[in-house]
């Protein structure tokens, strides 16, 4: 992903879409909040698969998983993704995905570490004016 279009995201370009997710009713996205010293340091959202070829009864969705740079290595990353996890698992779904970016090694070692594993589904997206390749990754919630 270009370092120009990282540069130019702003919170309040994603308002709109977090006040939509958040007020839906009933709801469909879960968020997590991870703090540390009392500040927000990360969040998770997950909730029904959306893909064409899963059934959202029965496989979930983690759509985000983002924690500032400050708390990267410090395990707040793997207690947030245990977290939705157990609420997967709670809600009874029997599988878990998530897309990340195909370059993206950081995330990709972080979810593998986790028990993620590529399952074959890949997608490209140029819809922001750049090539986008993103892998899916899955896994059972349960441990």
């Amino acid at each position: 992903m270009p370092q120009a279009h990282l540069d130019g995201l702003t919170p309040a370009m994603r308002l709109p879409v977090w006040e939509r997710l958040l007020g839906e009713s009933p709801r469909r996205t879960e968020v997590l909040v991870a703090e540390v010293d009392g500040s927000v340091a990360g969040f998770a959202a997950f909730g029904p698969g959306r893909d064409d070829d899963v059934d959202p009864a029965s496989v979930a969705e983690v759509s985000a998983i983002y924690l500032v740079p400050e708390v990267w290595g410090a395990g707040v990353g793997g207690r947030l993704m245990s977290a939705a996890l157990d609420g997967l698992a709670a809600a009874g779904y029997e599988q878990a995905i998530l897309w990340v970016v195909e370059g993206n090694s950081r995330a990709r070692r972080f979810y593998e570490r986790g028990g993620w594993r590529p399952d074959g589904a890949v997608q490209r997206d140029e819809s922001d004016g750049f090539p986008l390749t993103e892998v899916r990754y899955r896994r059972s919630p349960h441990r």
